[in-house]
């Protein structure tokens, strides 16, 4: 544990077992139990009535976006309900009918608070009224909206300079909240716009750039019915995307094949029970991989290179099985890429990624024969410091079998948080981009900052520095979403204030600076009125296409104000009238926030009537094969080099995981269902033989211990479980294995955390 010096702050919560049960994994996911689970968590939290009337909206055209993940809505949402089983927990936390208020804070400090676990601190309820944590108190107390915007402001104007201000952006805000966040950190100043992108798919966005020519996947959900081959990788969807398993269960029926690569093998990725179906209730559902690839952790890169030598050979014995007619057209650096493969050997490749060979080879006989081959991947390819050149890697497999810009082919970044890929649309980005910056200064007559800004990890070592004193997070959960969990507490508590416009309690709420503020704001939910007219947001899924999301439950408190009014009335009061925008009557005014996206932002003409219905799809460079921003005009060959770890015998390769009962950072509950762990977090999952070789049991109790740069990191109190997991890999949960991940060890140019390749060695707890 660390302490503040003037608060006795439990930085890392309870490291008390819970009462661990263990069963077999599951071999399917969703059916009934799925549907159980939901509505009990449903249920429990918001009442039957209400549970019920919140359901039948979610995810439905004129309806609410779900809060969770970012997977795209069909065309014709199903009447049933278009929403998977952790969907309905998000909403279920969201709505719940408990409530945060200045009783629960008097009675609580946030010194005991900060004991309890995560599960436990975010059960507490929604916030409903904004509160200020003084200088030297441990008890929050009630503020006035006011009154909070002037301490806000007033804090922002005692900075030396606006570099000293750091402002995050979590994925859970509309495209109007973070445009109206970004132009209001522009015009105070600065560039310092870390969001949670930063932390997860930052290697993607860097590496689609680089290669493709735009930030983004390219595929559609309809692409999904035509593919001939679906690829996933690095990847949990029957956790962390269930709706995804609809997509791939329509694959499958129309023909195609589904490889998942990972190293897991998760019941989503095994067998899909559709409830929406009677196979899916009474039957045995659909069966979804064909070929499962046991990978080891971050040996992507020498699985994918054994798989693109042996298509080339194929090629090469009989000509078709690569497409040099769409590499000569559209790609560049197929020769040197070509060459650098050649260095490899394949036993080489085959030793270093852990596949056996016999499981590579049906891979590529199935790849070889088809050309509509769709890659998705999300956190287990991003990740590790070459985070950009596993994504390289998997481009370059499709530039090979001419893979893009047809139907049922291209790149599927699987995002998480649902509006993360839109945040980034509309502006929140720590980079200078100068076509932005000269729409912003055209449309509203100031000239933004020039300086790129700070990312999450350079933030974090900013204030943990004293070099930024200020921190406002628009949503999430910052310290438990970070690496290098007691580092980035130290940064916090630096900071001479830190805001949080938050929905509900979180452990961020408890590690502050000298001066701690909670803003609450309306949930997806909830249904958003100004004069008497109901307001609406924007958001953009995974897939690029932006529509609609409007609230219809009452809202948890009359107290609450949405995300674009708390950012006006953060902004008015730092300007008062002295600046060429009127934040307070803009933050009020979503039509006029859209009205001014159209004319900063390409591809939102007409945005308001466009997001009807199912919405719109952004412009997407690739879908057009249109190449022209890259170098000589087409897609890039990338030569990778094979990641490297150089493990020593008694070391072992951490990846951080999520349960299925856990959304990001948000504990629904305390089960893993499918990987049958239950009633238990603190756990590692390690192979057999490694147990034995430790000279360790089931369910002993050990401590984990990564050290880099001579500094060790110790997280205590895990149980072994044995697992079907490759040697010397092992897997635990986040947030509770974060403090193991250095804040300095990061993906080449992303700078995304190394947070599925730590080195650890096990230690038995005393």
């Amino acid at each position: 544990m660390s302490n503040s010096k003037k608060r006795n702050i439990s930085i890392l919560g309870t490291d008390k077992f819970t009462g661990i049960t263990i069963k077999e994994p599951a071999e399917y996911a969703a059916g009934l139990p799925a549907v159980k689970v939901a509505l009990e968590h449903s249920f429990k939290e918001m009442g039957v009535v209400k549970s019920l009337s919140v359901l039948s909206k979610m995810n439905q055209k004129e309806g609410f976006d779900c809060p969770g993940c970012a997977w795209p809505d069909p065309e014709k949402p199903s009447k049933l309900g278009e929403y998977c089983e952790n969907g309905a927990k998000a909403i279920a936390e969201e709505a719940t009918n408990k409530r945060v208020n200045r009783d629960f804070f008097s009675k609580y400090s946030v010194e005991e608070l900060s004991q309890w676990s995560d599960y436990h601190i975010g059960k507490s309820g929604r916030l409903i009224e904004p509160m200020v944590l003084r200088p030297n108190s441990i008890h929050y107390e009630p503020i006035s909206w006011e009154e909070a915007y002037e301490l806000v402001a007033k804090k922002l104007k005692d900075l030396n300079t606006p570099d000293e201000g750091v402002f995050y952006t979590s994925g859970r805000s509309s495209n109007e909240a973070a445009f109206l966040y970004g132009l209001f950190v522009r015009a105070f100043g600065t560039n310092n716009m870390p969001d949670c992108s930063n932390m997860c798919h930052e290697s993607s966005g860097v590496a689609l750039v680089e290669t493709l020519g735009i930030g983004k996947g390219s595929v559609k959900l309809e692409d999904f019915d035509q593919a001939e081959i679906v690829i996933v990788m690095g990847q949990n969807p029957g956790t962390n995307h269930p709706r995804m398993l609809s997509a791939l269960q329509k694959c499958k029926e129309n023909g195609g094949k589904i490889i998942s690569i990972n190293p897991l093998e998760e019941a989503g990725l095994i067998r899909f029970k559709n409830p929406q179906e009677i196979k899916g209730v009474v039957g045995s559902g659909t069966a979804l991989t064909d070929i499962h690839l046991q990978v080891k952790i971050n040996q992507d890169i020498p699985l994918l290179k054994v798989i693109l030598k042996k298509l080339i050979k194929l090629d090469a014995e009989n000509s078709g099985i690569v497409d040099l007619e769409f590499i000569e057209k559209y790609t560049y650096g197929y020769q040197n890429f070509l060459k650098k493969l050649d260095q490899y050997s394949e036993d080489e490749l085959i030793r270093a990624c852990g596949v056996d060979e016999k499981s590579i080879d049906q891979a590529v006989e199935i790849l070889a024969k088809k050309e509509k081959i769709i890659i998705c991947w999300a956190m287990g390819l991003t990740q590790h410091k070459n985070g950009v050149e596993n994504i390289k890697e998997c481009v370059n497999l499709l530039l090979l079998k001419g893979s893009l810009g047809k139907p049922g082919a291209g790149t599927c970044p699987v995002r998480g948080h649902s509006n993360v890929q839109g945040d980034r649309t509309v502006g929140i980005m720590h980079h200078v981009s100068k076509e932005l910056n000269e729409a912003i200064q055209k449309t509203f007559g100031f000239t933004p900052p020039e300086k790129e800004g700070l990312d999450t990890v350079h933030a974090i070592q900013a204030m943990h520095e004293g070099k930024a004193k200020v921190f406002v997070a628009l949503g999430g959960n910052f310290l438990s979403a970070a690496s290098d969990t007691k580092y980035t507490a130290e940064a916090l508590q630096n900071c001479e204030l830190t805001v949080n416009i938050s929905t509900k309690l979180n452990r961020t709420h408890l590690v502050t600076g000298k001066t701690g503020l909670i803003l609450p704001t309306l949930g997806r939910s909830e249904l958003d009125k100004k004069d008497g007219k109901t307001r609406f947001f924007t958001v953009e899924n995974s897939m690029g296409k932006v529509h609609r999301s409007k609230g219809m439950l009452k809202p948890a408190s009359d107290s609450l104000r949405s995300e674009p009014e708390i950012i006006g009335g953060i902004a008015s009061a730092y300007f008062g009238n002295n600046h060429s925008v009127a934040w307070k009557n803009l933050g009020a005014d979503y039509d006029s926030i859209r009205e001014k996206i159209e004319q900063v932002i390409k591809g939102f003409d007409k945005v308001s009537n466009k997001s009807k219905g199912s919405g719109f799809y952004l412009p997407n460079n690739v879908r057009e094969l249109d190449f022209r921003k890259l170098p000589k005009g087409k897609a890039q060959f990338s030569c990778c080099d094979l990641p490297e770890h150089n493990l020593k015998e008694n070391e072992l390769l951490l990846m951080t995981i999520r349960s299925h009962d856990q959304f990001n950072t948000t504990i629904y509950g305390l089960d893993d269902r499918y990987r049958g762990v239950y009633n238990e977090r603190r756990v590692v999952l390690m192979n057999s033989k490694d147990i034995i070789k430790l000279g360790l049991q089931k369910l002993d109790v050990i401590n984990m211990i990564s050290s880099y740069d001579g500094e060790k990191r110790v997280a205590s109190n895990f149980l072994v479980i044995p697992y079907n997991i490759p040697e010397q890999n092992i897997a635990s949960y986040f947030p509770e294995a974060n403090v193991l991940i250095p804040y300095n060890k990061y993906a080449d140019k992303s700078h995304t955390p190394i947070s599925k390749s730590v080195i650890v060695i096990i230690e038995k707890a005393k």
